[in-house]
């Protein structure tokens, strides 16, 4: 083969190799910024990582409403593992995608780890209220705009109170709440918040007052392991 042969068939195996490159390139981009549809999970397999994360704890509890309980929900145990976090946010981010939300606002602490991975995985923006003098409150200069269509989203929800709260700090600032999510929801679908809720486990757990303990709590020193 004379020279110019050689030339003009290097030039041809050098474009055949970038183009393969590139291909290659592209599909890898493809594969990474692909959104697999995750499967959801059932109430079943919900608790059964609560039990094998040892976040499903027996005993006397203070929750945050005051009232007291026999057991309690350690979703902070359940979300140590990142897989764990990965598989429950995507789970819940499949049941609110089509609300449209374009933000997440979480209660601190409880809701922060799985409010942000949902938001992760739905692709939004995350931003979260925080107790300042007793009351839950917008800081750190997050804003939230007329209009702004926004998910509300706990671990664990008995009463609603701090949900409320969350509810009422995006609508002062003249936000559209679209809903509100959560992995645990401990009144079996009876707590009315007045927009659409979404969980991954919904069970009535039995909650008492204070003032009407069981016997058998009432001889039990109370914890509380929640969020204060």
């Amino acid at each position: 083969m004379d020279f110019v042969g050689v030339y003009f068939a290097s030039l041809f195996l050098g474009a055949f190799a970038l183009k393969s490159m590139r291909d290659y390139a592209g599909k890898e981009l493809e594969t990474r910024n692909s959104k697999p549809e995750t499967a959801l999970m059932t109430k079943d397999e919900v608790l059964q990582v609560f039990r094998d994360t040892g976040a499903l704890l027996e005993g006397h509890f203070i929750l945050r409403s005051g009232w007291h309980s026999r057991q309690f929900f350690q979703c902070a145990l359940a979300l140590q593992q990142m897989p764990i976090v990965e598989k429950l946010g995507g789970a819940l981010a499949a049941k609110v995608r089509s609300l449209g939300a374009v933000t997440v606002v979480s209660p601190a602490m409880g809701g922060l780890v799985i409010g942000q991975e949902v938001a992760r995985q739905l692709g939004v923006r995350f931003i979260f209220v925080e107790k300042e003098e007793g009351k839950l409150v917008l800081r750190r200069g997050f804003k939230i705009a007329p209009g702004e269509k926004s998910l509300v989203v706990e671990d664990v929800v008995t009463k609603g109170g701090r949900v409320q709260e969350t509810i009422d700090i995006v609508r002062a600032n003249k936000g559209v709440v679209a809903g509100v999510a959560m992995v645990v929801d401990r009144s079996n679908g009876t707590v009315d918040l007045g927009v659409p809720m979404f969980s991954l486990l919904s069970l009535k757990v039995e909650a008492f007052e204070a003032d009407k303990l069981p016997p058998d709590l009432a001889a039990t020193p109370a914890v509380k392991p929640g969020s204060k």
